[in-house]
Protein backbone atom coordinates (compact mmCIF):
# COMPACT_ATOMS: atom_id res chain seq x y z
CA UNK A 1 0.00 0.00 0.00
CA UNK A 2 1.04 3.61 -0.56
CA UNK A 3 2.29 5.65 2.36
CA UNK A 4 -0.71 7.48 3.78
CA UNK A 5 1.29 10.12 5.67
CA UNK A 6 0.75 13.75 4.64
CA UNK A 7 3.46 15.67 2.85
CA UNK A 8 5.40 18.15 4.98
CA UNK A 9 4.75 21.86 4.57
CA UNK A 10 6.82 23.66 1.93
CA UNK A 11 10.05 25.22 3.09
CA UNK A 12 11.28 27.22 0.11
CA UNK A 13 12.17 30.89 -0.21
CA UNK A 14 8.62 31.86 -1.20
CA UNK A 15 7.21 30.15 1.86
CA UNK A 16 9.74 31.93 4.08
CA UNK A 17 8.88 35.32 2.56
CA UNK A 18 5.17 34.62 3.05
CA UNK A 19 5.72 33.70 6.70
CA UNK A 20 7.76 36.88 7.30
CA UNK A 21 5.10 39.01 5.61
CA UNK A 22 2.37 37.36 7.65
CA UNK A 23 4.32 37.95 10.86
CA UNK A 24 4.94 41.59 9.91
CA UNK A 25 1.27 42.25 9.15
CA UNK A 26 0.24 40.54 12.39
CA UNK A 27 2.69 42.69 14.38
CA UNK A 28 1.32 45.83 12.72
CA UNK A 29 -2.22 44.85 13.69
CA UNK A 30 -1.13 44.19 17.27
CA UNK A 31 0.90 47.42 17.41
CA UNK A 32 -2.11 49.40 16.17
CA UNK A 33 -3.92 48.80 19.46
CA UNK A 34 -1.37 50.58 21.75
CA UNK A 35 -1.00 53.35 19.16
CA UNK A 36 -4.76 53.96 19.24
CA UNK A 37 -4.69 53.97 23.04
CA UNK A 38 -1.75 56.41 23.16
CA UNK A 39 -3.39 58.72 20.62
CA UNK A 40 -6.61 58.59 22.61
CA UNK A 41 -4.75 59.46 25.83
CA UNK A 42 -2.94 62.34 24.09
CA UNK A 43 -6.17 63.71 22.68
CA UNK A 44 -7.83 63.20 26.06
CA UNK A 45 -5.14 65.24 27.81
CA UNK A 46 -5.62 68.26 25.54
CA UNK A 47 -9.40 67.88 25.71
CA UNK A 48 -9.32 67.74 29.50
CA UNK A 49 -7.03 70.79 29.64
CA UNK A 50 -9.47 72.91 27.66
CA UNK A 51 -12.58 71.51 29.32
CA UNK A 52 -11.24 71.97 32.87
CA UNK A 53 -11.19 75.77 32.37
CA UNK A 54 -14.96 75.80 32.00
CA UNK A 55 -16.22 73.18 34.46
CA UNK A 56 -15.09 71.35 37.61
CA UNK A 57 -11.93 69.28 36.92
CA UNK A 58 -13.34 65.93 38.04
CA UNK A 59 -16.42 66.39 35.87
CA UNK A 60 -14.14 67.42 33.00
CA UNK A 61 -12.15 64.19 33.49
CA UNK A 62 -15.30 62.03 33.34
CA UNK A 63 -16.54 63.82 30.21
CA UNK A 64 -13.11 63.49 28.59
CA UNK A 65 -13.03 59.74 29.21
CA UNK A 66 -16.53 59.47 27.77
CA UNK A 67 -15.61 61.50 24.67
CA UNK A 68 -12.48 59.45 23.91
CA UNK A 69 -14.33 56.17 24.53
CA UNK A 70 -17.12 57.21 22.16
CA UNK A 71 -14.56 58.12 19.48
CA UNK A 72 -12.82 54.74 19.64
CA UNK A 73 -16.01 52.66 20.02
CA UNK A 74 -17.90 54.45 17.26
CA UNK A 75 -14.88 54.26 14.94
CA UNK A 76 -14.71 50.50 15.49
CA UNK A 77 -18.44 50.15 14.94
CA UNK A 78 -18.29 52.21 11.76
CA UNK A 79 -15.84 49.68 10.33
CA UNK A 80 -18.41 46.91 10.73
CA UNK A 81 -21.61 48.73 9.73
CA UNK A 82 -22.94 49.19 6.21
CA UNK A 83 -25.39 52.05 5.87
CA UNK A 84 -27.66 49.88 3.71
CA UNK A 85 -27.94 47.24 6.45
CA UNK A 86 -29.33 49.48 9.17
CA UNK A 87 -29.53 53.15 8.27
CA UNK A 88 -30.82 54.21 11.69
CA UNK A 89 -27.95 52.55 13.53
CA UNK A 90 -25.40 53.74 10.97
CA UNK A 91 -26.40 57.40 11.18
CA UNK A 92 -26.78 57.29 14.97
CA UNK A 93 -23.23 55.96 15.30
CA UNK A 94 -21.99 58.50 12.74
CA UNK A 95 -23.74 61.36 14.57
CA UNK A 96 -22.27 60.23 17.91
CA UNK A 97 -18.81 60.06 16.36
CA UNK A 98 -19.14 63.53 14.82
CA UNK A 99 -20.35 65.07 18.10
CA UNK A 100 -17.53 63.42 20.09
CA UNK A 101 -14.86 64.43 17.55
CA UNK A 102 -16.21 68.01 17.44
CA UNK A 103 -16.11 68.28 21.24
CA UNK A 104 -12.61 66.80 21.37
CA UNK A 105 -11.23 69.13 18.67
CA UNK A 106 -12.94 72.18 20.17
CA UNK A 107 -11.42 71.80 23.64
CA UNK A 108 -8.09 70.45 22.35
CA UNK A 109 -7.83 73.57 20.19
CA UNK A 110 -7.36 75.72 23.31
CA UNK A 111 -4.22 73.82 24.36
CA UNK A 112 -2.64 73.90 20.91
CA UNK A 113 -3.63 77.56 20.56
CA UNK A 114 -1.82 78.37 23.80
CA UNK A 115 1.31 76.52 22.67
CA UNK A 116 1.38 77.90 19.12
CA UNK A 117 0.31 81.47 19.91
CA UNK A 118 2.26 82.06 23.15
CA UNK A 119 5.10 83.94 21.44
CA UNK A 120 2.67 85.74 19.15
CA UNK A 121 0.64 86.92 22.14
CA UNK A 122 3.83 88.09 23.89
CA UNK A 123 4.84 90.06 20.80
CA UNK A 124 1.34 91.55 20.58
CA UNK A 125 1.50 92.67 24.21
CA UNK A 126 4.92 94.26 23.69
CA UNK A 127 3.68 95.98 20.55
CA UNK A 128 0.60 97.25 22.39
CA UNK A 129 2.80 98.73 25.15
CA UNK A 130 5.11 100.29 22.56
CA UNK A 131 2.17 101.80 20.69
CA UNK A 132 0.69 103.27 23.89
CA UNK A 133 4.03 104.72 24.94
CA UNK A 134 4.72 106.02 21.43
CA UNK A 135 1.39 107.85 21.40
CA UNK A 136 2.06 109.28 24.87
CA UNK A 137 5.59 110.40 23.99
CA UNK A 138 4.30 112.04 20.81
CA UNK A 139 1.93 114.14 22.94
CA UNK A 140 4.73 114.89 25.42
CA UNK A 141 7.13 116.01 22.70
CA UNK A 142 4.42 118.13 21.15
CA UNK A 143 3.81 119.92 24.46
CA UNK A 144 7.55 120.16 24.98
CA UNK A 145 7.86 122.00 21.68
CA UNK A 146 5.00 124.32 22.58
CA UNK A 147 6.52 125.04 25.99
CA UNK A 148 9.97 125.68 24.52
CA UNK A 149 8.50 127.99 21.91
CA UNK A 150 6.55 129.86 24.61
CA UNK A 151 9.64 130.37 26.80
CA UNK A 152 11.78 131.27 23.80
CA UNK A 153 9.31 133.93 22.75
CA UNK A 154 9.14 135.29 26.31
CA UNK A 155 12.94 135.39 26.49
CA UNK A 156 13.15 137.18 23.15
CA UNK A 157 10.61 139.76 24.30
CA UNK A 158 12.55 140.33 27.54
CA UNK A 159 15.75 140.70 25.55
CA UNK A 160 14.08 143.24 23.26
CA UNK A 161 12.80 145.14 26.29
CA UNK A 162 16.32 145.31 27.72
CA UNK A 163 17.69 146.62 24.42
CA UNK A 164 15.00 149.28 24.08
CA UNK A 165 15.44 150.28 27.74
CA UNK A 166 19.19 150.68 27.20
CA UNK A 167 18.71 152.90 24.15
CA UNK A 168 15.79 154.78 25.72
CA UNK A 169 13.25 153.72 23.14
CA UNK A 170 11.03 151.62 25.35
CA UNK A 171 7.33 152.52 25.36
CA UNK A 172 7.23 152.65 29.15
CA UNK A 173 9.93 155.34 29.42
CA UNK A 174 8.63 158.85 30.17
CA UNK A 175 9.06 161.37 27.33
CA UNK A 176 11.60 163.36 29.37
CA UNK A 177 13.94 160.33 29.50
CA UNK A 178 13.47 159.17 25.91
CA UNK A 179 16.53 158.37 23.81
CA UNK A 180 18.87 158.45 26.80
CA UNK A 181 21.42 155.69 26.27
CA UNK A 182 22.78 153.93 29.31
CA UNK A 183 22.08 151.55 32.16
CA UNK A 184 19.50 153.54 33.98
CA UNK A 185 16.74 152.38 36.31
CA UNK A 186 14.54 151.27 33.39
CA UNK A 187 17.33 149.15 32.02
CA UNK A 188 18.07 147.59 35.41
CA UNK A 189 14.39 146.77 35.85
CA UNK A 190 14.03 145.09 32.48
CA UNK A 191 17.44 143.49 32.73
CA UNK A 192 16.36 141.88 36.01
CA UNK A 193 13.24 140.55 34.28
CA UNK A 194 15.40 139.31 31.42
CA UNK A 195 17.82 137.54 33.77
CA UNK A 196 14.95 135.88 35.61
CA UNK A 197 13.42 134.66 32.38
CA UNK A 198 16.80 133.53 31.13
CA UNK A 199 17.37 131.60 34.34
CA UNK A 200 13.88 130.06 34.08
CA UNK A 201 14.61 129.14 30.47
CA UNK A 202 17.85 127.43 31.49
CA UNK A 203 16.01 125.52 34.20
CA UNK A 204 13.48 124.45 31.59
CA UNK A 205 16.26 123.32 29.31
CA UNK A 206 17.76 121.38 32.20
CA UNK A 207 14.39 119.72 32.84
CA UNK A 208 14.02 118.95 29.14
CA UNK A 209 17.49 117.40 29.07
CA UNK A 210 16.47 115.20 32.00
CA UNK A 211 13.24 114.36 30.18
CA UNK A 212 15.17 113.43 27.02
CA UNK A 213 17.46 111.20 29.10
CA UNK A 214 14.44 109.42 30.64
CA UNK A 215 12.89 108.97 27.20
CA UNK A 216 16.10 107.33 25.94
CA UNK A 217 16.16 105.06 28.99
CA UNK A 218 12.51 104.16 28.43
CA UNK A 219 13.14 103.29 24.77
CA UNK A 220 16.15 101.18 25.76
CA UNK A 221 14.13 99.32 28.40
CA UNK A 222 11.39 98.67 25.83
CA UNK A 223 13.96 97.03 23.60
CA UNK A 224 15.07 94.82 26.51
CA UNK A 225 11.62 93.27 26.91
CA UNK A 226 12.27 90.85 24.03
CA UNK A 227 15.86 89.86 24.78
CA UNK A 228 16.18 90.10 28.57
CA UNK A 229 16.66 86.80 30.39
CA UNK A 230 14.75 88.15 33.39
CA UNK A 231 11.65 89.68 31.83
CA UNK A 232 10.21 90.65 35.20
CA UNK A 233 13.19 92.88 36.06
CA UNK A 234 13.17 94.39 32.57
CA UNK A 235 9.45 95.08 32.74
CA UNK A 236 9.62 96.81 36.14
CA UNK A 237 12.56 98.90 34.91
CA UNK A 238 10.47 99.98 31.93
CA UNK A 239 7.58 100.89 34.24
CA UNK A 240 9.92 102.93 36.46
CA UNK A 241 11.26 104.91 33.50
CA UNK A 242 7.72 105.46 32.26
CA UNK A 243 6.59 106.74 35.67
CA UNK A 244 9.65 109.04 35.91
CA UNK A 245 8.69 110.59 32.56
CA UNK A 246 5.13 111.07 33.77
CA UNK A 247 6.40 112.85 36.91
CA UNK A 248 8.62 115.25 34.96
CA UNK A 249 5.92 115.96 32.38
CA UNK A 250 3.31 116.61 35.06
CA UNK A 251 5.61 119.07 36.84
CA UNK A 252 6.47 120.93 33.64
CA UNK A 253 2.86 121.06 32.45
CA UNK A 254 1.58 122.25 35.85
CA UNK A 255 4.18 125.01 36.16
CA UNK A 256 3.48 126.20 32.62
CA UNK A 257 -0.28 126.06 33.00
CA UNK A 258 -0.67 123.50 30.22
CA UNK A 259 -3.08 120.57 30.21
CA UNK A 260 -1.60 117.21 31.12
CA UNK A 261 -1.21 114.81 28.20
CA UNK A 262 -3.29 111.63 28.43
CA UNK A 263 -1.06 108.92 29.90
CA UNK A 264 -2.22 105.38 29.03
CA UNK A 265 -2.55 102.87 31.84
CA UNK A 266 -0.01 100.15 31.07
CA UNK A 267 -0.72 96.55 32.04
CA UNK A 268 0.85 95.15 35.18
CA UNK A 269 3.56 92.52 34.97
CA UNK A 270 1.05 89.87 36.02
CA UNK A 271 -1.09 90.77 33.03
CA UNK A 272 1.98 91.05 30.79
CA UNK A 273 3.28 87.58 31.73
CA UNK A 274 -0.12 85.93 32.07
CA UNK A 275 -0.54 82.61 30.28
CA UNK A 276 -3.26 82.16 27.73
CA UNK A 277 -6.55 81.39 29.41
CA UNK A 278 -8.77 79.21 27.22
CA UNK A 279 -11.95 80.96 26.17
CA UNK A 280 -14.22 80.90 23.19
CA UNK A 281 -12.80 84.31 22.27
CA UNK A 282 -9.85 82.36 20.85
CA UNK A 283 -12.03 81.34 17.93
CA UNK A 284 -12.16 85.02 16.90
CA UNK A 285 -8.39 85.02 16.50
CA UNK A 286 -8.56 81.69 14.69
CA UNK A 287 -5.29 79.79 14.26
CA UNK A 288 -5.24 77.26 11.44
CA UNK A 289 -2.07 75.67 12.83
CA UNK A 290 -3.60 75.06 16.27
CA UNK A 291 -6.79 73.72 14.68
CA UNK A 292 -4.84 71.38 12.37
CA UNK A 293 -2.83 69.99 15.31
CA UNK A 294 -5.99 69.42 17.35
CA UNK A 295 -7.80 67.79 14.41
CA UNK A 296 -4.79 65.68 13.40
CA UNK A 297 -4.68 63.72 16.66
CA UNK A 298 -8.39 62.87 16.53
CA UNK A 299 -8.17 62.10 12.80
CA UNK A 300 -5.45 59.51 13.38
CA UNK A 301 -7.38 58.07 16.32
CA UNK A 302 -10.51 57.64 14.19
CA UNK A 303 -8.57 56.33 11.18
CA UNK A 304 -6.57 53.72 13.10
CA UNK A 305 -9.61 52.67 15.12
CA UNK A 306 -11.61 52.33 11.90
CA UNK A 307 -8.88 50.26 10.24
CA UNK A 308 -8.25 48.17 13.33
CA UNK A 309 -8.90 44.51 12.58
CA UNK A 310 -8.51 42.07 15.41
CA UNK A 311 -9.83 38.71 16.54
CA UNK A 312 -13.30 38.85 18.03
CA UNK A 313 -13.29 39.12 21.83
CA UNK A 314 -15.12 35.78 22.17
CA UNK A 315 -13.02 33.03 20.50
CA UNK A 316 -14.89 30.07 19.09
CA UNK A 317 -14.64 26.63 20.61
CA UNK A 318 -13.79 23.59 18.52
CA UNK A 319 -17.46 22.48 18.52
CA UNK A 320 -18.58 25.99 17.42
CA UNK A 321 -16.01 26.05 14.64
CA UNK A 322 -17.23 22.68 13.35
CA UNK A 323 -20.88 23.77 13.56
CA UNK A 324 -20.16 27.04 11.77
CA UNK A 325 -18.23 25.38 8.97
CA UNK A 326 -20.97 22.85 8.33
CA UNK A 327 -23.79 25.40 8.45
CA UNK A 328 -22.06 27.95 6.22
CA UNK A 329 -21.66 25.24 3.59
CA UNK A 330 -25.44 25.11 3.36
CA UNK A 331 -25.55 28.58 1.77
CA UNK A 332 -25.27 28.57 -1.99
CA UNK A 333 -25.05 32.21 -3.16
CA UNK A 334 -21.56 33.70 -2.71
CA UNK A 335 -19.77 36.57 -4.45
CA UNK A 336 -16.93 39.06 -3.95
CA UNK A 337 -18.36 42.52 -3.16
CA UNK A 338 -16.96 46.01 -3.68
CA UNK A 339 -15.05 45.82 -0.38
CA UNK A 340 -13.12 42.80 -1.73
CA UNK A 341 -14.79 40.62 0.89
CA UNK A 342 -16.63 37.35 0.45
CA UNK A 343 -20.36 38.07 0.58
CA UNK A 344 -23.21 35.59 0.88
CA UNK A 345 -27.00 35.74 0.69
CA UNK A 346 -28.66 34.56 3.90
CA UNK A 347 -32.25 34.46 2.57
CA UNK A 348 -33.89 31.23 1.46
CA UNK A 349 -33.76 30.47 -2.23
CA UNK A 350 -37.00 30.07 -4.17
CA UNK A 351 -36.56 26.30 -4.17
CA UNK A 352 -36.04 26.26 -0.41
CA UNK A 353 -39.12 28.35 0.09
CA UNK A 354 -41.13 26.01 -2.10
CA UNK A 355 -39.92 23.01 -0.10
CA UNK A 356 -40.50 24.88 3.16
CA UNK A 357 -36.93 24.28 4.14
CA UNK A 358 -36.14 25.03 7.81
CA UNK A 359 -32.97 27.16 7.95
CA UNK A 360 -33.04 27.68 11.70
CA UNK A 361 -29.61 26.09 12.33
CA UNK A 362 -27.74 28.06 9.71
CA UNK A 363 -29.46 31.33 10.65
CA UNK A 364 -28.47 30.67 14.25
CA UNK A 365 -24.87 30.38 13.08
CA UNK A 366 -25.21 33.67 11.17
CA UNK A 367 -26.52 35.37 14.28
CA UNK A 368 -23.68 33.88 16.33
CA UNK A 369 -21.05 35.11 13.89
CA UNK A 370 -22.63 38.58 13.67
CA UNK A 371 -22.66 38.93 17.46
CA UNK A 372 -19.03 37.76 17.70
CA UNK A 373 -17.87 40.09 14.94
CA UNK A 374 -16.90 37.41 12.42
CA UNK A 375 -19.62 38.54 9.98
CA UNK A 376 -20.74 42.03 8.95
CA UNK A 377 -24.23 42.79 7.81
CA UNK A 378 -24.33 44.45 4.39
CA UNK A 379 -28.10 44.75 4.06
CA UNK A 380 -31.26 42.86 5.02
CA UNK A 381 -30.38 39.80 2.88
CA UNK A 382 -26.59 39.68 2.65
CA UNK A 383 -23.61 39.51 5.00
CA UNK A 384 -19.84 39.62 4.39
CA UNK A 385 -16.93 37.84 6.00
CA UNK A 386 -14.85 39.79 8.50
CA UNK A 387 -11.06 39.36 8.12
CA UNK A 388 -10.92 37.30 11.32
CA UNK A 389 -13.20 34.61 9.83
CA UNK A 390 -11.01 33.71 6.84
CA UNK A 391 -8.24 31.97 8.85
CA UNK A 392 -10.82 29.79 10.65
CA UNK A 393 -12.54 28.71 7.43
CA UNK A 394 -9.19 28.19 5.71
CA UNK A 395 -8.02 25.95 8.55
CA UNK A 396 -11.24 23.90 8.44
CA UNK A 397 -11.05 23.57 4.66
CA UNK A 398 -7.42 22.51 4.91
CA UNK A 399 -8.30 19.87 7.52
CA UNK A 400 -11.20 18.59 5.39
CA UNK A 401 -9.07 18.41 2.26
CA UNK A 402 -6.27 16.65 4.13
CA UNK A 403 -8.76 14.16 5.58
CA UNK A 404 -10.23 13.47 2.14
CA UNK A 405 -6.78 12.92 0.67
CA UNK A 406 -5.84 10.56 3.46
CA UNK A 407 -9.10 8.64 3.03
CA UNK A 408 -8.62 8.30 -0.72
CA UNK A 409 -5.09 7.00 -0.23
CA UNK A 410 -6.34 4.35 2.20
CA UNK A 411 -8.95 3.10 -0.28
CA UNK A 412 -6.43 2.65 -3.14
CA UNK A 413 -5.44 -1.05 -3.73
CA UNK A 414 -1.93 -2.15 -2.99
CA UNK A 415 0.52 -2.25 -5.90
CA UNK A 416 1.11 -5.81 -7.39
CA UNK A 417 4.43 -7.30 -6.39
Amino acid sequence: MNDSTLKPRPSGLGYLINRIQTLFVSMLRIWTIPIVLMLSVSSGFTTYYGLSHFITPWIALIITIAIQSIIVICSLEMAGIHWAANRTRYFSVLASLCIAVTASITFSYFKFYEISERETLHIDRVQRIRLDIKTYLANVLEQKGQLLQKHQQALERASADVSRAYFGTHDQIAPAYKNQVGEGPFWRHYNQIYQEKKQAFQLREQAFLELDSKIRQLQASLGELDIAQNRETAYYLMLKNYQDIQLIVNQLASSAGLSLPDAPMLMSYTQFAEDVKPSFAMWRGFSWFAFACAAMVDFFTVLLSYRLEFTAPGPLTAQEEELIFECLRQFSEFRINQNDELEMVIEKSELEKARRYSDWSRMFVVGLLLSRGFLRKVDARTVEFAPSLYPLIAEKMSDKIAALKAKSLVKLPADPS
